[in-house]
């Protein structure tokens, strides 16, 4: 199928964030080999908008701080990101920051129970009921109102003389045009934009500008899935900026992703748009002249199937059809194709949604264990949210002993259709997992004596120039960006709809119907709504409402979902994905990144006819 294509680009390679480096790197090399860039992955959906503005502002688009730093901060800002469900195990780093003394103010439309306290399952008063306080101030924003509570955060430091100058002086560029946009801001507009008070925005500042400033900011998809997400995180950057919190113990910036490997992909070479450095290193080591065209992401892969110009989908992990937007339409765009073809550890949706041939091709999991011809363990690497690169071990017997590696499956795979074209020795690389990592190392920087240094305990941290104040950017400073006040308008009758995740769920995969910290048992289909907005629409609790999505024209349905009152601003609603991902539009993305903007989907809410 792929050798009978009229060209290369006619072929989509999607990846999940859980491959693993060696999977990853031999997946992207098979990939451009075959003559492509057409890798869309999982970060085009999540932390896409993150990496676009921290690349701009400070020259790499990963966190600058470690996990020491985080235990150690003096104010932590959660920003559009709930621990208790999405990252439980960043709970007790948390809780050890809490406990040192450190302060965490946290800013999200929910006053969710895994930001206000964490009751640890390992420790005495866990186990009695009893809660750490996290959250020592909780910032009830509007829905897509984040940057304008953080401009006015910027706007106290700069009005209270509360900033570091000599630091903006000798590492930034583009404070005075800042400082002009942020003296001209009106306290009622941020405001009212915000829904947060003056008085409660001026205290957050003034939090962040006590003692030695070791500020750490954290978010998630809470901001980088709106229309205004890249803008939105860079004036995360600015306040940063500002208070000299960067570049130093304690301080910086905390992009949390969620996927094992999510980061490691990328680093990888998982993109649409590899650096031009990239692909000279892949073409010298490889000895083959890599494509330079940019490829497509996650929306316009979809929209390419859709269309017809793209006719096989080949995905290393992940479930496509649920992660995405816009479920109906990326449903057909898959139905459209020649060929689908998945690696997997496991049966999802994805799966029965196929072109007119779908190939299923199972893999071991990262839990089971990976033998050599020789029958001696191999092991293989991940990169966490913190730029530290680790071995991950599979201890459990193999669910069959016919499965093959992903490493293999893609070594075989090129091999079978590269056939001549290529060099590489691939069937060598699949079969020892050591010398994909030497071809790492002489290929991504970072990575020097990597077969030794990841077999120490814990890994090693990649170079991360930010965090040495140096700044990888087109100025060779540290800039601050100057966007307008912007937030999604919803139209009378409207309401502002985030996706997110229940308790009992990682990602797409979910585990149980039980949502224990929000109060739900056995049920997904369920909409979050303020109690007012569903007095004004009449509804009572637990009616049966539909929703409908209305974007350029377009409608959207949900329908039969249950209306729960929850504790949230007016005119903001939520609901579980993957259930109301067919309200997201595949029009409606993040300006620069494409992320889909998940958290700001405008919808009507009506009790349900039948």
């Amino acid at each position: 199928e792929l050798n009978a294509l009229a060209s290369p680009d006619e072929a989509v390679f999607y990846t999940s964030g859980r491959a693993t480096n060696e999977a990853a790197f031999l997946y992207q090399l098979f990939v451009r080999q075959f003559g492509t860039n057409n890798l869309p992955d999982c970060s085009n959906m999540c932390h896409e908008s993150s990496g676009a503005a921290l690349g701009q502002s400070v020259g790499i688009g990963k966190g600058t701080v470690t996990l020491k730093d985080l235990e150690t901060a003096e104010t932590i800002l959660i920003i559009g990101q709930n621990p208790g469900t999405n990252h439980p195990r960043m709970l007790s780093s948390l809780q050890r920051a809490v406990e040192a003394g450190a302060e965490i103010i946290a800013i999200n439309p929910m006053k969710e129970a895994g930001l206000t306290g964490f009751m640890h399952p390992q420790q005495v008063k866990g186990v009695l009921g009893m809660a750490t306080p996290l959250a020592k101030q909780f910032m009830q924003v509007r829905a897509n109102g984040d940057q304008a509570l953080l401009k006015g955060i910027a706007k106290t430091l700069v009005e209270d003389g509360s900033i570091d100058r000599e630091f903006i002086s000798t590492h930034t560029l583009g404070f005075a045009d800042y400082e002009a946009h942020l003296r001209s801001l009106d306290w009622s507009e941020l405001e009212r934009v915000s829904g947060i008070s003056r008085s409660e925005i001026e205290k957050a500042a003034r939090q962040c500008a006590r003692g030695s400033r070791k500020v750490i900011t954290c978010w998630a998809m809470g901001l980088t899935q709106h229309k205004n997400a890249v803008a939105t995180i860079q004036e995360v950057v600015n306040i940063h900026l500002l208070l000299g919190a960067i570049g130093r113990e304690s301080a910086g910036l905390c992009p949390v992703r969620g996927h094992s490997n999510v980061q490691g992909d990328r680093t990888m070479g998982v993109f649409e748009k590899m650096p031009a450095w990239f692909h000279d290193n892949l073409d010298r080591e490889f000895s083959f002249q890599s494509p330079r065209h940019h490829g497509y992401d996650t929306v316009a892969a979809i929209k390419a199937m859709h269309e017809g110009r793209a006719k096989v989908f080949y995905a290393l992990g992940g479930n496509f059809l649920q992660a995405t937007p816009d479920t109906e339409y990326t449903a057909e765009a898959l139905r459209r194709c020649s060929l689908t073809v998945h690696i997997c550890t496991k049966l999802n949706r994805s799966h029965v949604i196929t072109g007119r041939t779908g190939l299923i091709l199972p893999c071991l999991g990262r839990s089971e264990r990976d033998l050599d011809e020789k029958g001696a363990p191999q092991f293989l690497t991940v990169e966490n949210s913190m730029s530290v690169v680790h071995a991950s071990h599979g201890k459990l017997d193999p669910a069959s002993p016919h499965l093959l590696s992903e490493p293999q499956i893609i070594a075989r795979t090129a091999a079978a259709t590269l056939k001549g074209r290529t060099s590489v020795p691939w069937l060598d690389l699949g079969r020892d997992y050591d010398l994909i990592r030497d071809r790492i190392e002489r290929v991504v920087p970072g990575f020097e004596d990597f077969n030794n240094r990841v077999r120490k305990p814990g890994g090693f941290y990649l170079p991360n120039n930010a965090r040495d104040l140096k700044w990888d950017t087109a100025t060779g400073k540290a800039n601050f960006a100057t966007h307008p006040l912007s937030c999604v308008q919803p139209a009378e009758g409207q309401l502002v709809l985030q996706t997110f995740r229940s308790h009992d769920q990682f990602n797409t995969t979910v585990y149980g119907l039980n949502d224990r910290y929000r109060g739900i048992g056995n049920e997904r289909r369920v909409v979050f709504m303020n109690p007012q907005d569903m007095k004004k629409r009449g509804l009572s609790p637990l009616q049966a409402v539909d929703m409908v999505s209305e974007h350029s024209g377009q409608t959207r349905v949900a329908r039969r979902f249950l209306a729960v009152p929850y504790d949230m601003p007016s005119g903001s609603a939520a609901a579980y994905f993957p259930e109301a991902n067919v309200l997201v539009p595949i029009d409606s993305f993040a300006d620069v990144s494409l992320t889909p903007t998940s958290k700001s989907v405008l919808i009507r809410v009506s009790a349900s006819a039948d």
